[in-house]
C-alpha cells in the first residue's frame, strides 16, 4: 500500500481545512481567463525575477522594493477583500490596488537616485506620501493573507513614535518626539523599516527555498517521504502513528508551514492512526506535533536556519549543527510516547504485505534525495546560500528527469515556479509588515525597553528570565508562521539573554523554539486545531495533547542554554559574532547524548503510563523523577538519574517476565 492508493480525506474536505485554520490557503478561483493567464504569468515571472537577481543583484533598496511590490500585487490578484466575497473575479477596488502596489516600487525606481545622492535620504512631502500608500498597503495585504493579528501587532508598534513623547506614557516608554518624516522615511527609504534584513532575507534566500520546496513537491517528494516512512515503521508497534513522525518531520523541515503540513499529511495517517486504535484527540495531536517540529529540524528548517544566519553572523553549517541533536531528542520524545501509548493500548502496526518495501521505494524515488543531499553539501562548503538553493532548483530538475514517474515536463516547470510564488507571498508579506516592527524597535528605545523589563521581572536570576522569555516568546509568536514569530521573538526577546552572556546562537535557539511552539499551545494552536479538524476531535483537546506530545521541546531549550555542549559547538568564552565555532569535547558530546537520549525516552514512558507493562501512578512519578535528573546536566544528578531510571526499568522487566509466564 502506497500513499498514493490510500486517499481517506476527500481534496475538497482538505481545502476546507487549510482554508479554516490557513487564512494563506483562501485563494481566488479566477474564471476571467485573460485575468487567470496575466496572474499565472505574473508568478511565474516573480520567481524568474530572483532566479535573475541571485546572479545580477539590483541596488538594496530597489531589489526589496521590488520583491515587496510584485507579491503584494499577486497578493492583491489571488486574495479577496473578504472569505465571504466572490472569488471568481477581481473587484475594481483589487485592480486599484495592485496598480498602486506597483507604483509603490516605481516612484522609488525613478526617484532613487535623488533619494540617494541629492536628498540624502531626507523625505519630501511625496516620499512621505508614498511612504504612507506602501505602509497601508502591506498591512492590508498581511490582513488578507494571515488575518488580523499581525497587522494589529504592527499597527500598535507604528502608533508608538508619534504618542511616545506625550506625558501620558510611562518614563520608561518616554522618548524624544518624531515627525512623519522620521517615522515614514524610516519605513519607506531606508533598510531599516519595510525593506528591513527580514525582507532581505525573503528576497535574497527564502523566496528560493520556497521555490526548492515547490519543485520538489512537483517532482513527488511528499510520496516518496509518506512511502519511506511506511515501509521503515508501518508493520511497528503503533506504526501509523511513527509514520507521521517521520514524513511530517521531513515535510516540515522543507516547507516550513506547520498547517498545511499537518492537512497535507496528516490527511494520509490520522485517519490511519484512528483505523488500528489511536484516540482521534491523540492522532491529531501526533501529526500536529510532528509538523511544528519539522521546522526546528535541519538541513533545511522551514528556511529559518538561513534567517538566523543572516541575523546572528553564525554560519549556517554551525546551525545546523546546533540544531541537530535537540531536533532529534524532540522527535525522539513525540516516538517514545507514541510507542508506548501502543503499547498501552496494546496498538498493532500495518502488516507487512500491505506496506511498500524500502528498496522498491528507493528505486522509484529514491534519487530524488540527491538535491536534499546536494543542498547539505553546498551549504557545508560555505557556498553563499542563495546560490546553493539557486543550484538545487536546477539540480532538482535534472535529477527528476531520470525515472518517468518524476520526470517534469516543461509545463510542470512553469508550474512549480508559479506554485512557489504563491507560496511564497505569507512569509514576504509578514517579512514586510514585520519590518515595520523592526523600524519602530530601531528608531525609538522600545527594544532595550523590552530588554530591560524581562531583566527586571526576572530580577536578575537566569532562570527565570529563561521562563520569563519564554512566556514572550509565545506571545509573540502566537498564531504566526515560524519565520515572522522568529524575527519578532529575535527582536524583542532574545536580547535579554545576553545580559546573562548567554551566547548569541543559544539565545536566538531558545527563542525561536517557543515562538515556533505557540503554534500547539492553546488557545490559539493552529496546527493541533488543524489535526483535530482531520481527526474529527475536540480541538482544545488536541492541543494540550499536542503540548504534553511536545513535552521535550519545552525541556530541551533549557538544557541548551546551561550546557551548550548540547548543541555541538564549543560557544564558551567565544565573541558573541564568531562564524565559526570548534567542537566541544568528544566526551561531553557522548555524555548529554546519552544521558537525554535514556532521559527523554523514561519521560515518554513516565508520561504515557508504560514501559513494558503498566505503571502506577508512584512508579510514574519516580520514573518521571530520574528521568528529569538524567535530562539535567549534572554530572551527580546524572548519576541518580541513571540508576533510578535503571531500578525502575528493571523492576519493570521483570514484572513483564512474570506475567508472561503466570
Amino acid at each position: 500500500m502506497t500513499s498514493s492508493d490510500k486517499d481517506i480525506t476527500p481534496a475538497n474536505t482538505e481545502q476546507e481545512l487549510l482554508e479554516k485554520f490557513d487564512r494563506a490557503s483562501v485563494l481566488r478561483n479566477i474564471s476571467s481567463k485573460p485575468v487567470a493567464w496575466l496572474v499565472f504569468w505574473l508568478s511565474v515571472a516573480y520567481s524568474a525575477f530572483h532566479l535573475y537577481i541571485t546572479y545580477n543583484p539590483m541596488p538594496e533598496l530597489l531589489q526589496r522594493s521590488a520583491h515587496v511590490a510584485i507579491g503584494l500585487c499577486l497578493i492583491f490578484f489571488l486574495y479577496p477583500a473578504r472569505q465571504s466575497t466572490s472569488r471568481s473575479r477581481v473587484s475594481l477596488v483589487d485592480w486599484l490596488l495592485v496598480l498602486a502596489s506597483a507604483a509603490s516600487f516605481g516612484y522609488l525606481a525613478l526617484e532613487y537616485q535623488a533619494i540617494m545622492t541629492t536628498r540624502g535620504g531626507i523625505p519630501n512631502t511625496l516620499d512621505i506620501a508614498f511612504s504612507i500608500l506602501t505602509v497601508v498597503l502591506v498591512i492590508e495585504g498581511t490582513r488578507r493573507i494571515m488575518g488580523w493579528m499581525l497587522p494589529i501587532l504592527a499597527l500598535v508598534f507604528l502608533a508608538y513614535p508619534f504618542i511616545s513623547h506625550f506625558d501620558f506614557m510611562p518614563d520608561r516608554l518616554l522618548t524624544r518626539a518624531f515627525d512623519m518624516g522620521d517615522i515614514f522615511g524610516q519605513m519607506y527609504l531606508k533598510t531599516e523599516g519595510l525593506y528591513s534584513t527580514a525582507i532581505g532575507a525573503s528576497v535574497t534566500f527564502i523566496f528560493l527555498f520556497i521555490l526548492f520546496g515547490a519543485f520538489l513537491a512537483k517532482s513527488g517528494m511528499g510520496q516518496l517521504f509518506n512511502d519511506l516512512a511506511m515501509a521503515l515503521a508501518g508493520h511497528k508497534q503503533g506504526g501509523p502513528a511513527k509514520v507521521a513522525v517521520i514524513s511530517s518531520g521531513f515535510m516540515g523541515s522543507i516547507n516550513g508551514t506547520a498547517v498545511a503540513n499537518v492537512v497535507g499529511t496528516g490527511a494520509f495517517t490520522i485517519p490511519l492512526m484512528k483505523k488500528i486504535g489511536y484516540d482521534k484527540n491523540f492522532a491529531g495531536a501526533v501529526e500536529a506535533s510532528a509538523s511544528v517540529g519539522g521546522q526546528i529540524l535541519p538541513p533545511i528548517m522551514g528556511a529559518s536556519a538561513f534567517i538566523m544566519a543572516e541575523t546572528t553572523g553564525v554560519s549556517y553549517g554551525s546551525i545546523a549543527l546546533a540544531a541537530l541533536l535537540p531536533a532529534l531528542l524532540y522527535y525522539l520524545g513525540v516516538i517514545a510516547q507514541v510507542h508506548f501509548c501502543a503499547g498501552r493500548e496494546n496498538l498493532k502496526g500495518i502488516p507487512k504485505a500491505d506496506l511498500p518495501r524500502v528498496m522498491e521505494v528507493l528505486k522509484e524515488r529514491g534519487h530524488l534525495l540527491i538535491p536534499i543531499v546536494a543542498l547539505v553539501v553546498l551549504l557545508f562548503k560555505s557556498v553563499p546560500v542563495s546560490f546553493a538553493a539557486f543550484y538545487t532548483i536546477i539540480i532538482t530538475i535534472i535529477i527528476s528527469s531520470l525515472r518517468k514517474s518524476t520526470r517534469m515536463s516543461i509545463s510542470d516547470i512553469f508550474e512549480a515556479m508559479a506554485d512557489g510564488a504563491r507560496q511564497s507571498l505569507s512569509v514576504m508579506v509578514a517579512c514586510a509588515v514585520v519590518g515595520i516592527i523592526i523600524g519602530v524597535v530601531s528608531l525609538t528605545s522600545f527594544g532595550s525597553v523590552m530588554t530591560s523589563s524581562i531583566m527586571s521581572i526576572g530580577a536578575g536570576s537566569l532562570m527565570l528570565t529563561l521562563v520569563f522569555t519564554m512566556l514572550a516568546s509565545m506571545i509573540l509568536g502566537m498564531g504566526l508562521p515560524s519565520i515572522p514569530a522568529y524575527i519578532i521573538t529575535a527582536t524583542m526577546a532574545a536580547p535579554a539573554l545576553a545580559n546573562f552572556d548567554v551566547p548569541v546562537l543559544v539565545a536566538h535557539m531558545f527563542v525561536f523554539y517557543f515562538g515556533l511552539f505557540a503554534n500547539i499551545t492553546p488557545p490559539v494552536a493552529l496546527a493541533a486545531f488543524a489535526g483535530a479538524g482531520i481527526a474529527g476531535g475536540d480541538p482544545m483537546r488536541t492541543g494540550f495533547i499536542s503540548l504534553r506530545l511536545a513535552l521535550a521541546g519545552f525541556i530541551v531549550p533549557f538544557l541548551f542554554v546551561y550546557n551548550p555542549a548540547m548543541m555541538m559547538i564549543d560557544v564558551t568564552g567565544l565573541p558573541m559574532n564568531a562564524r565559526e565555532f570548534p567542537l566541544p569535547p568528544v566526551w561531553d558530546i557522548i555524555s548529554i547524548s546519552f544521558t537525554s537520549i535514556v532521559g527523554i525516552i523514561a519521560l515518554g514512558a513516565a508520561v504515557e503510563g508504560y514501559l513494558k507493562t503498566p505503571l502506577s501512578p508512584l512508579v510514574r512519578l519516580i520514573l518521571a523523577a530520574g528521568a528529569l535528573m538524567m535530562i539535567i546536566p549534572e554530572t551527580y544528578t546524572d548519576i541518580a538519574g541513571i540508576i533510578v531510571v535503571a531500578l525502575v526499568a528493571a523492576w519493570n522487566w521483570r514484572s513483564a517476565r512474570q506475567s508472561a509466564v503466570s
